[in-house]
């Protein structure tokens, strides 16, 4: 058959797609575009309200063309019914049940080939087939590698926690294979991904720290990505964090989401966390890396936000200066506690987040224009998308090289002489 996947959110299931594309070659079928599919596999997300109705509108469409629909991701997990109402014949895999691709793929194909007309349906509460597995990477020299499922917190808004349920941190042992295998296959970027990166292993015997080490003790050139911590989950293991952090091999980067900078707000949140806590960290971590490289994320206008609090907020981006920040317009999700609450006013919402973008813009501005002029080495992970490679320094800052033979795994010493909005640019030194 002719299938194509669609892929919707986070790095989690762009590694998942990663996998049933590969499941999907491996049973012989062909990877078309969209228009070209029989089958459409659509892994969703369901973070956002706006995300979810465009899925919801995909579903619909390619129902009425005829077209066999499989959904996977979050959304099966927690709006079936939402699903099955645009689309009584759209077959389902659970967040946990990517590993049977295959066996909806060849339900429809008999059912194609004058079979019995049969809906799949695939709901598993345990995870399978993450680690040691084929992936058809949609960057060659990147292995986006998923750690855990799940979470042991409820934040009030957050609906990817009743999708994916409890924690369930992967076992360390087939983690390291998994980074082992890349590498030989030549990855030169390992992303560890998860809900939380911060909890791994507080369900098992091996926390977070003692898996990088294991992983950064791997032979190769190669570099890792620590992906999203909550505050709450680092500060229980700050000093070995920081300890292992000190290895060439982990980019000096901290995703660090604090989504207000209120302490009122984050109580209501039902955050683990205050903002005078996510600041020590910080603090820890710039005191040992000073060019450390701080994304964070922030949702703007949630129940009970008032001036005051998204002032704090303001304040908080100009002191510490992220370098980026994902800004999200609070809308309700179901099945969340906030769904209680009462929603502020959507204009003031849309004002606060364009003065919040802003703010942000300009602070990024600031960052990228200090870093002309900077020398130093930088690591080069991949071919750029128009001319040279792309490059990252040690605290992950872009860098494309476009005169020049190095090559992807490389290291080099360049110097930056411009600025984009997503790179820098540089040119190679002795």
């Amino acid at each position: 058959m002719k299938v194509h996947v669609l892929t919707y959110g986070c790095s989690a299931n762009q590694a998942s797609s990663e996998i049933m594309i590969a499941s999907v070659r491996g049973l012989g079928h062909e990877l078309v575009d969209e228009k070209d599919a029989d089958v459409v596999v659509i892994n969703t997300c369901t973070v956002k309200y706006a995300t979810e109705q465009k899925i919801l509108f995909k579903i619909e469409d390619l129902g009425h063309k005829g077209v066999d629909v499989v959904v996977t991701g979050c959304m099966p997990q927690v709006q079936l019914e939402a699903i099955l109402e645009k689309n009584p014949d759209a077959h389902i895999l659970g967040v946990n049940s990517i590993a049977k691709i295959g066996k909806v793929l060849n339900v429809i194909d008999d059912s194609r080939n004058g079979g019995s007309r049969e809906r799949v349906q695939l709901l598993s509460t345990e995870p399978e087939g993450f680690l040691k597995t084929a992936h058809s990477r949609f960057n060659p020299n990147i292995h986006i590698c998923q750690i855990s499922q799940g979470c042991d917190y409820s934040c009030a808004y957050c609906i990817v926690t009743i999708a994916r349920g409890k924690l369930r941190s992967f076992d360390a042992d087939s983690i390291v294979e998994d980074v082992r295998m890349a590498v030989s296959e030549g990855c030169r970027e390992i992303w560890l991904t998860s809900q939380d990166n911060g909890q791994y292993g507080t369900d098992r015997d091996v926390l977070l720290p003692e898996l990088l080490r294991r992983i950064v003790a791997i032979p190769g050139n190669f570099k890792v990505r620590v992906g999203m911590m909550n505050p709450f989950s680092v500060t229980p293991i700050i000093d070995d964090l920081i300890e292992v952090f000190r290895s060439d091999k982990i980019y000096k980067i901290l995703h660090l989401p604090i989504q207000s900078a209120s302490d009122d707000v984050l109580k209501r949140m039902n955050r683990f966390h205050s903002i005078e806590e996510t600041n020590v960290i910080i603090a820890r971590f710039k005191e040992v890396f000073p060019e450390l490289t701080i994304f964070t994320d922030i949702i703007v206008g949630f129940p009970g936000e008032t001036d005051e609090d998204f002032d704090r907020t303001l304040e908080w981006v100009k002191e510490i200066r992220p370098d980026k920040v994902n800004i999200s317009r609070y809308t309700p999700r179901p099945l969340t506690k906030a769904l209680e609450y009462r929603n502020i006013d959507s204009r003031i919402v849309v004002n606060r987040s364009n003065k919040l973008h802003l703010l942000c813009d300009e602070v990024k501005l600031g960052s990228k224009q200090k870093m002309v002029g900077w020398k130093g080495e930088v690591f080069v992970s991949m071919d750029a998308k128009v001319k040279g490679v792309m490059a990252r320094t040690a605290s992950y800052k872009p860098v494309v090289i476009p005169e020049g033979s190095v090559q992807p795994g490389s290291s080099c010493n360049v110097e930056i002489y411009d600025t984009t909005s997503g790179y820098f640019l540089a040119r190679l030194i002795d």
